[in-house]
């Protein structure tokens, strides 16, 4: 059973899932994490398939810890890394007992899981060593330019300057 909220289903041809998981993609890639969750919402809620919505709300997920971090907010970098991690391994798992790579509108066909989980837990070492001391410590520059939309999301949800934690690529699947 899926955790987190269960959003309803709302059925998208492949090729336009495959459309909004790229557009999703590509903005991940610019730093661009609130339009990059935006963008892989509709590809989530398209489609019925169990790993597709696991890896594709992993990948959401991922994106609103990035969000957190922008905004601020360490606990919500923590729980978002957590919540990917979770939805990622789900993935993984049953990408490697599928008996087609087909995934989330093609996404699977470049993306290393693998590699993806182990930078998730990475940077969730990371934070969990920065939100285990004061939280004052995980919290970035005061005087950090504030975000773009793109970036964080809606303004008045700032809680503080940018929480410090490496950006994650998004591993290729070698050749």
């Amino acid at each position: 059973m899926e955790r987190g909220r269960a959003k309803a289903h709302r059925p998208l041809p492949p090729e336009v899932r495959r459309a909004a998981v790229e557009r999703g993609l590509a903005a991940y890639g610019r730093g661009a994490w609130y339009l990059a969750h935006e963008e892989l919402e509709p590809a989530w809620m398209g489609t019925d398939d169990p790993a597709e919505r696991a890896l594709l709300s992993g990948l959401i997920k991922l994106a609103a810890a990035y969000v957190h971090a922008a905004r601020g907010n360490p606990l919500g970098v923590l729980t978002n890394l957590r919540g990917a991690r979770e939805r990622l391994a789900t993935a993984t798992a049953a990408t490697a007992t599928a008996t087609s790579a087909a995934g989330p509108a093609g996404a699977n066909e470049w993306i290393d899981l693998p590699a993806l989980l182990i930078g998730v837990d990475d940077r969730l070492t990371r934070i969990e060593a920065l939100c285990a001391g004061p939280l004052d410590a995980a919290i970035g520059d005061a005087g950090a330019a504030v975000p773009s939309h793109d970036v964080a999301g809606p303004v008045g949800r700032f809680r503080g300057a940018p929480v410090t934690i490496p950006l994650l690529t998004l591993p290729r699947r070698p050749a």
